[in-house]
């Protein structure tokens, strides 16, 4: 299986197209233009999400249809397309979609003989390892190795018994634009980039708000995304009699530099996370962060140096950690110059030689006796 020497490594990168916006796409779009013109690697997507012909595209607009015209569409492009990759680099997210989108991808390369790197980004790992055999079983025995984002997500593995090789996400800070903000001016503008689902818990963000137009009626609130919670959020601002929220709906990735140039502080308020781009994107703007401390938004974001962090659902806390960064403008330049720092960790051309590293290995695996899998060494 080794990859002949004179030509570049061919890595399959099994992911969401950007119809379904969201971290997993953004993340695999930027790997592949690092991967452009690189005379090591030759990558290409793989989508989990293809397109069907006209007529049957009509069908994507109908629940559980669109999942049956999906999957007949997804099977045939994978026997296509893995069989020609050294190695299949698979995107994983948790619970019903693990077995829609990665599980189908990594019986496919194992008919192939083809090695899976899962690259498992979902902040919900817990209960899903938990609560899923399958997950579990596949993930130990049929996956050659696990890489994940964060180092929160590879404890988790660990108390599963399972090894994975951290390799961060990336964020072009090139794409953003920096600016020191002046959080003496006002209007203020906040800005949430989070989509409208449970796990992002949106409403927190709109009742911490709340408690600051009371501190400061024209501070203003952008929400840059969409989910099954849309028209829930927009009553839930309506009922706290909310002004200036701007429901701005999904973007395209590329839209998200501007919307970011021109806020003021960020805010996010999940239950669950992993690694989040949106904080890192943040990051690269010089805005300066007030998220809740769960998952691995710790690691990213160190309390007090890199932003502030509140307390799980606690929108008494958020908005005082708010109401603090309006108060001390040169505190929060302070914590934004700092973030934007610490942002070139997550430079291309810091984790490409990671990548390399781990598709190299695949490419030319040491197979093991038990499960046919090589051994993570730990985090790369």
């Amino acid at each position: 299986m080794r990859a002949p020497s004179d030509r570049r490594l061919r890595v399959a990168i099994v992911v969401a197209s950007l119809r379904i916006l969201g971290g997993h796409s953004v993340q695999a779009r930027r790997l592949l233009q690092g991967w452009t013109n690189d005379p090591a690697v030759e990558a290409w997507i793989v989508p989990i999400n293809p397109m069907p012909p006209r007529p049957l595209d009509r069908l994507l607009h109908i629940k559980y249809l669109r999942t049956l015209v999906t999957q007949l569409f997804y099977w045939p492009l994978l026997f296509r397309e893995v069989r020609k990759a050294d190695v299949v680099h698979v995107f994983s997210a948790s619970y019903s979609s693990f077995l829609l989108a990665p599980l189908p991808a990594i019986v496919v390369a194992r008919l192939f003989g083809k090695p899976v790197l899962l690259n498992y980004h979902s902040g919900e790992a817990e209960g899903h390892l938990r609560n899923s055999w399958i997950a579990r079983t596949v993930l130990r025995r049929y996956v050659a190795l696990n890489v994940v984002p964060s180092l929160f997500l590879k404890n988790v593995f660990s108390r599963f018994r399972m090894d994975a090789v951290v390799i961060c996400n990336t964020v072009d800070r090139r794409d953003f634009s920096y600016r020191v903000r002046d959080l003496r001016r006002r209007p203020l503008t906040l800005l949430s980039t989070r989509n409208f689902e449970p796990v992002y818990n949106v409403a927190c963000t709109l009742r911490a708000f709340a408690l600051v137009q009371e501190h400061c009626p024209d501070v203003t609130l952008t929400l840059v995304g969409s989910g099954s919670q849309r028209q829930a959020l927009e009553t839930l601002a309506v009922s706290l009699g909310l002004q200036g929220v701007n429901f701005v709906g999904s973007v395209v990735p590329q839209e998200i530099p501007a919307y970011c140039a021109i806020a003021d502080i960020y805010v996010q308020t999940p239950t669950t996370d992993n690694m989040p781009l949106s904080v890192l994107e943040a990051f690269a703007s010089g805005l300066p962060v007030v998220s809740t401390a769960v998952g691995g938004v710790p690691a990213v974001l160190a309390d007090r140096v890199h932003g502030l962090l509140a307390p799980d659902n606690d929108a008494t806390a958020i908005a005082a950690r708010i109401i603090e960064l309006m108060e001390q403008p040169d505190f929060g330049q302070q914590l934004a110059a700092a973030a934007h720092d610490a942002c070139a960790e997550y430079d291309w051309q810091r984790v490409r030689g990671s990548w390399l590293d781990v598709y190299r290995r695949l490419a030319s695996p040491v197979r093991t006796a038990g499960g046919g899998t090589l051994e993570a060494e730990g985090s790369v």
